[in-house]
């Protein structure tokens, strides 16, 4: 049972919900559910119909190193009727606890117990059936996740939206097969072993370069760093199978948004080029990698894009939400009163 509806970090009118998970050797695991609902808008109470998405829950999970702040994505679904939800994965944002090894996992099957204690509290099954239509939103790390959930699940939504997934590895599928026998062995032994990463801070530099002032956006560096969390050899384990899953073929029967940046740079010193690139994932190699996911996949690419298309630069994030409300648009249609 979850502990009820509280006021979120964000503000009203965000509301969040604590949705505990058993334990694990590191003590009591949570998810944290947040959500904001549509108000009633002017147009809808004089025209008396319901705006296109009011039968519409968006799911959103959010990527490596990170947890849920980005309020304007949020206001563009419920401004469009839509009931939107984040869920703060366990040992990330919202749901770390006090000597949890943060956003640590072995395996990505695990987040299907968050997911669905998810679902539950908004009035869904497990397997995501509902009266409601179902959005599955996921960035960068959740949008393989996400994914790899929807090809487990079939049926279960009515749309994918991916906002740069991280479905490949970034130095090649050769390289990541290459790897995977001794991740095997090394994650088996020691599994919170540091993995070699080096993040000089770049990513968050350019997104702070490109925020707009007239929308601002509020980060808790205690719950997103500005260099990324360490990464743990067990981890990267569980994603380099998630990696391998999707280069087999997901399956997935529902139409897939998939958008990404039109180029990376890579962040081997400052340069004012990583405010208007993906500067995280090789976005060609995902691009490829996207045709697997099934057989309706759209591939949109946003010119001076970062990696959360949705956090770039004005115009990059206005043709961002502009390719996001054509594609649902054409892909969900109008709202199906039941």
């Amino acid at each position: 049972m979850s502990e009820g509806w509280v006021p979120d970090v964000l503000g009203a009118p965000f509301e969040q919900v604590t949705l505990p998970l058993g334990d694990d050797d590191e003590g009591p695991l949570v998810a944290t559910l947040v959500r904001l609902l549509p108000a009633r808008s002017v147009r809808e109470f004089f025209t008396g119909g319901p705006r296109p998405f009011a039968d519409v829950d968006v799911l959103y999970v959010h990527g490596w190193s990170d947890y849920f702040f980005q309020t304007g994505l949020a206001r563009f679904w419920a401004d469009r009727g839509a009931r939107f939800y984040a869920l703060d994965l366990r040992k990330y944002g919202r749901s770390l606890r006090p000597g949890q090894t943060p956003g640590y996992i072995t395996d990505l099957r695990d987040y299907d117990a968050d997911i669905a204690a998810a679902l539950a509290v908004m009035g869904r099954r497990a397997d995501g059936a509902a009266a409601r239509r179902l959005v599955l939103f996921g960035h960068s790390t959740g949008g393989l996740t996400l994914s790899l959930w929807a090809g487990r699940h079939p049926g279960a939504a009515d749309a994918v939206v991916l906002n740069s997934p991280w479905l490949e590895f970034q130095l090649s599928a050769s390289v990541r097969q290459a790897i995977t026998p001794v991740l095997d062995i090394h994650s088996r032994r020691r599994p919170l072993d540091l993995w070699p990463q080096v993040d000089a801070g770049f990513y968050a530099r350019a997104q702070a370069a490109a925020a707009d002032p007239d929308d601002p956006v509020v980060v808790d560096t205690a719950w997103r760093p500005e260099r990324s969390l360490p990464v743990h050899v067990g981890w990267m384990r569980a994603i380099v199978a998630g990696h391998a899953a999707v280069s087999k073929g997901l399956g997935i029967a529902e139409p897939v948004c998939v958008l990404l940046s039109a180029r990376s740079v890579a962040p081997t010193r400052w340069d004012d080029e990583l405010t208007r690139a993906d500067s995280v994932l090789v976005v060609d190699d995902i691009a490829r990698a996207a045709l697997r996911l099934g057989s309706s996949v759209t591939i949109e690419r946003i010119e001076g894009a970062l990696h959360d298309v949705f956090l770039s630069r004005r115009e990059a994030r206005a043709e961002a939400y502009a390719r996001l409300e054509r594609w649902t648009t054409a892909m969900l249609g109008r709202c199906n009163p039941q």
